[in-house]
């Protein structure tokens, strides 16, 4: 028995308005052209800045459902670039895994879970955006308080030229002479109250200055004294 496509194709109007409960519009009846939209949960038709919507406008052929409908995509909100191309791929696979069958709920729930999925995908990629982005301000928040990394060898040229520039290596200088201690012949050379006493004794003697000849071999060993004996501490008590 021949099949009566007319007969079927207007039974699954029937459920499908039933399904949908006044989703449906049907926009002609020869043949059967009609419209259904599909929206994710998050769009919100007053607002459409979130979420994907479109419309889904179906015509049946003279042979359906033995022969694929005709399927457009109207109204599409929120769709990237390619989206429209890729969802009509997607419902002509689904489209030749049912010939033969009424087919106009499983295109349409097919179609909804595509668009489920690429809003999940916009949702991912925008939160990945989002956190690439604050990494990249606290990355750079942290550069402010990294500076250049100090090593020993750093620290210590740092450390010298700071001193230099302080003039802190100047005054260690300073210390460093005033606080060494003098040698025998350095306090000998530098005493000149020692040098005038002796000149005035000799004088005092009847000797002229040009007849002093000084043996230097007596002062060859003075580095050795101890020149801060305890003679200086005023509780010392000779043996």
């Amino acid at each position: 028995m021949e099949r009566n496509h007319r007969e079927d194709q207007c039974n699954e109007i029937e459920a499908l308005d039933s399904i949908y409960c006044g989703e449906l519009e049907v926009l002609e009846t020869e043949p059967h052209k009609f419209r259904l939209p599909i929206a994710t949960t998050e769009y919100d038709p007053e607002v459409e800045t979130e979420g994907l919507s479109c419309q889904l406008l179906f015509t049946y052929t003279e042979k359906y459902p033995d022969t694929a409908p005709l399927v457009e995509i109207e109204e599409p909100s929120n769709f990237q670039d390619g989206y429209e191309e890729e969802l009509l791929k997607h419902i002509h696979s689904t489209i030749e895994e049912n010939i033969g069958i009424e087919m106009i709920f499983s295109l349409v729930s097919s179609a909804q879970e595509w668009l489920n999925v690429k809003y999940d995908e916009l949702k991912n990629a925008a939160e990945t955006a989002k956190e690439e982005a604050k990494r990249k301000i606290e990355e750079e928040e942290m550069k402010k308080f990294e500076g250049t990394r100090v090593t020993v060898e750093t620290f210590m040229a740092w450390k010298s030229q700071f001193e230099l520039d302080m003039g802190i290596t100047e005054r260690k200088e300073k210390v460093a002479a005033e606080s060494r201690k003098l040698t025998g012949r350095e306090l000998f050379l530098s005493d000149n109250t020692l040098n005038e006493s002796d000149l005035k004794f000799l004088m005092d003697a009847g000797e002229s200055i040009e007849s002093v000849r000084i043996d230097e071999s007596l002062f060859q060993n003075i580095d050795d004294l101890e020149l801060d004996s305890d003679t200086d501490d005023e509780d010392y008590v000779p043996e």
